[in-house]
């Protein structure tokens, strides 16, 4: 589904340059659950962003479903983003404004889905995290696991196939994280793959694949025999 050949990264200043990603080769199947560790500063956020993107590359060659990332224009880029990738994030995002339904609406107004399916979605979304109930509530009158568990009906009303997920149980206690990580793993048994940043190390193990990047390369991966097999899709479905 994801591949990267030789992906490069370089932050130029007038002074300095900086290499975020060198020689960076990577490749993810569909159904996959891959947790990606590495010290600070190692280009694990450069890596999502070029995976999601939100950033361009320096060389190398990325492709997406066979699509070749590098040829297409910003646009082209934007529409794909659109039509595959789910974003969630450490802080949330949440427009504190809006109720849980307005939040989850927002970015399939933009994406110009009528009423009736925007409906349906945000329901389904909803109640698949648990929150259906909740549909009407601000974000400040939950608690921080509950604001996770939006976003993540937030990136999943846009039924993307690939959820890119940046330290999503970082600001949370070990027990709302555990409960946000046993729902990614639900979400990836159903079909979704998974690519999570994290700094823990005991929900890195519970993923079936790990990678670690150090100093802007891939230097390890593990398969964890224990964990749950990826999704596969099924023909017709």
């Amino acid at each position: 589904m994801l591949k990267m050949n030789d992906v490069s990264k370089v932050y130029q200043t007038e002074m300095v340059q900086t290499h975020a990603l060198r020689d960076f080769n990577l490749t993810v199947d569909e159904g996959e659950f891959i947790a990606v560790t590495g010290p600070s500063g190692s280009g694990k956020t450069t890596f999502l962003n070029i995976a999601g993107m939100l950033e361009p590359y320096t060389g190398g060659q990325y492709t997406l479903d066979g699509i070749d990332i590098g040829s297409l224009s910003d646009n082209q880029r934007a529409d794909l983003r659109n039509q595959k990738i789910g974003f969630i994030f450490q802080g949330f995002n949440l427009i504190p404004d809006l109720n849980l339904y307005e939040n989850v609406e927002v970015p399939l107004r933009y994406r110009g889905i009528k009423s009736a399916e925007r409906k349906r979605r945000i329901n389904e979304c909803l109640e698949q995290v648990g929150l259906a109930s909740r549909a009407k509530h601000l974000p400040q009158q939950l608690s921080g696991g509950q604001q996770q568990r939006v976003a993540i009906a937030r990136a999943l009303a846009g039924e993307p196939r690939f959820l890119l997920a940046d330290e999503p149980t970082g600001n949370l206690d070990s027990l709302m994280a555990r409960q946000v990580m046993e729902l990614l793993e639900e979400i990836n048994r159903n079909g979704a793959t998974i690519v999570m940043v994290t700094h823990d190390a005991e929900l890195a193990r519970r993923a079936p694949r790990n990678i670690q990047i150090v100093d802007g390369q891939l230097a390890d991966f593990t398969l964890y025999q224990g964990a749950p097999e990826p999704a596969r899709q099924v023909a017709g479905v």
